[in-house]
């Protein structure tokens, strides 16, 4: 694992989707991985922690979760534009060599097992809560986040620290039709108490 990489308190795991970034989805079933990007990912709650996400019914990634039961939420970076790009608009049902063709690198931690994508900001490690009618209807999905961990040049002691990083570090944000954006420049209100 990158040394780069710390756990983060499920607590304080909410915060990585905060800034409302573009994510890429990962999960693991029988023997195949898969990554797609998504742009409709929210904190759902603090304890337990959870998150939801929107997954279209024709993704490969969707029918890895409803099988596994996990997946991983993770924050791509600038510097991995073109992956984000490549991931949301290549199909595994299509593309056998998918991740490879989009130059994605998968990695493990100890405890899960799931594919985990390099060279992103954050990852959540989730596990699906089964809300049929919520799945089937909204394609909409519940998860409870097992593990969370961040890049520390990024996001350390629970807050972004965009300012200070390297601007490949930051994270992606998606309009429409291979249009997305950079996170931008910090802005701070005077006389309000920092969280902890």
């Amino acid at each position: 694992m990158n040394k780069h990489i710390a756990p983060i308190p499920l607590e304080k795991s909410y915060r990585l989707l905060n800034i409302g970034p573009t994510i890429l989805v990962s999960a693991r079933h029988d023997g195949v991985d898969n990554v797609m990007a998504a742009a409709w990912a929210c904190a759902l709650d603090y304890a337990p922690s959870r998150l939801t996400v929107v997954l279209g019914k024709t993704a490969k990634t969707r029918e890895l979760i409803e099988k596994s039961g996990r997946f991983v939420i993770q924050i791509p970076t600038v510097a991995q534009l073109q992956l984000t790009y490549q991931v949301g608009n290549r199909s595994l049902f299509k593309e056998p060599d998918k991740l490879k063709l989009s130059g994605v690198e998968l990695f493990g931690i100890d405890g899960h097992d799931l594919p985990f994508v390099a060279g992103c900001s954050g990852w959540l490690a989730c596990k699906l809560i089964p809300e049929p009618r919520n799945q089937e209807t909204y394609d909409l999905f519940i998860g409870e986040i097992t593990g969370a961990w961040s890049d520390t040049r990024v996001f350390k002691e629970g807050h972004w620290n965009f300012e200070n990083a390297d601007p490949a570090l930051r994270s992606l944000h998606y309009v429409a039709g291979g249009h997305f954006y950079a996170i931008g420049e910090p802005l701070l209100v005077a006389e309000v108490q920092e969280e902890d």
